[in-house]
């Protein structure tokens, strides 16, 4: 599995690749078809304290591509908050790739 991260006005961080990395594991683990992530973290201008800091993973796998974004106060919460709902996009997946 193939790892790749992209920042846009951010400087790199090696403690945040780490964290996402390790959220991104047991998808990994439990999706064997899943054989690529791009993870994009930029920081966006907006009037709002809560939002600004900006994370999208796009997963390669059969099919189209998986992807999520969002934006929060930290990246941290930005990954996570990505991750819950390709999570959800990779249930639904699951459920067409069902072999009869």
């Amino acid at each position: 599995m193939k790892t790749i991260f992209e920042y846009h006005d951010v400087s790199q961080s090696d403690a945040l690749e780490t964290f996402t990395k390790e959220k991104l594991e047991p998808i990994f683990n439990r999706n064997e078809f899943i054989i690529r992530a791009d993870i994009f973290f930029k920081i966006e201008n907006t009037s709002s304290d809560e939002t600004g800091k900006k994370c999208g993973i796009r997963l390669s796998a059969p099919g189209p591509r998986l992807f999520a974004e969002s934006s929060k106060e930290t990246f941290k919460d930005a990954v996570s908050d990505t991750i819950k709902e390709l999570q959800s996009q990779i249930r639904k997946r699951k459920e067409q790739i069902k072999t009869y």
